[in-house]
């Protein structure tokens, strides 16, 4: 393990925090690659003060905790992937996939969405990993049954809102899955190819409902409880994918 690297690695966990924060603040809000913006006067922030996490110079006001947060776990992780990667990838074959679960982890936590400028790009990016870690035919068997597992569990999720709406005599507009997570589970399908996508499923599955029912427990206990929270689906999804490339 040569730590001479270690400067040269924190450096890029840097740029990596800086990236994954630029792309989470600028892809909800105009859809596109535009100029950073501040979270509270809207006001632009120029590259070097985004860069180096500079308060606001119009209404100075701080960067938000989610940029702390993340800016702080890309400089503790990037070493930790680049000296750890999975076996079979690499670390810089393994980084863009990384990347890519990172920034939809993000972006549905904080704004329950999976966009589909984000399922594109992530059919672009799978293709070439599926071929090479699944052969082409497992790679199309797997973003069909990985997008048609989850549009089964998503329309079940339609069609129970529907019977406890009419039950309650009041709309539900919160899912349980949202449609996102359905386009997400295909680009994940084409990744990580059949049968692992079956797999990766199932353990999202099991990961989400677990993590619903401490979350609703802790709800009760705190007596804040609210039926048909939602909760984001889309980082169960992505953590198991994780797993799988290093143990797949």
């Amino acid at each position: 393990m040569n730590f001479a690297f270690l400067p040269f690695l924190l450096l890029l966990g840097w740029v990596v925090g800086i990236f994954l924060n630029y792309l989470a603040d600028v892809l909800p809000r105009t859809r596109r690659l535009s100029a950073p913006h501040c979270h509270r006067c809207d006001e632009k922030i120029s590259l070097v003060d985004f860069f180096l996490l500079r308060k606001c110079i119009h209404c100075g006001s701080a960067r938000t905790n989610r940029t702390r947060i993340i800016q702080s776990l890309s400089v503790a992780l990037i070493p930790v992937i680049f000296f750890f990667p999975p076996e079979r990838f690499g670390f810089w074959v393994t980084l863009p996939y990384f990347l890519y679960f990172a920034l939809v982890f993000i972006m549905d936590v904080e704004h329950r969405v999976v966009l589909y400028e984000m399922v594109g790009a992530g059919i672009l990016l799978g293709i070439p990993m599926g071929i090479y870690w699944n052969g082409w035919l497992n790679t199309i068997i797997g973003g069909v049954a990985g997008f048609g597992i989850m549009f089964v569990l998503y329309y079940f999720g339609v069609l129970f809102n529907r019977w406890m709406s009419k039950r309650r005599g009041e709309e539900i507009e919160e899912v349980a899955l949202g449609f996102g997570d359905v386009n997400l589970s295909g680009v994940l399908g084409i990744i990580l190819g059949w049968p692992k996508i079956a797999i990766s499923l199932f353990f999202s599955v099991v990961a989400g409902g677990v993590f619903s029912g401490l979350y609703l427990l802790g709800s009760l206990l705190a007596r804040r409880y609210r039926p048909f929270t939602a909760i984001p689906y889309a980082p169960f999804l992505v953590i198991v994918a994780v797993v799988l490339f290093y143990l797949a």
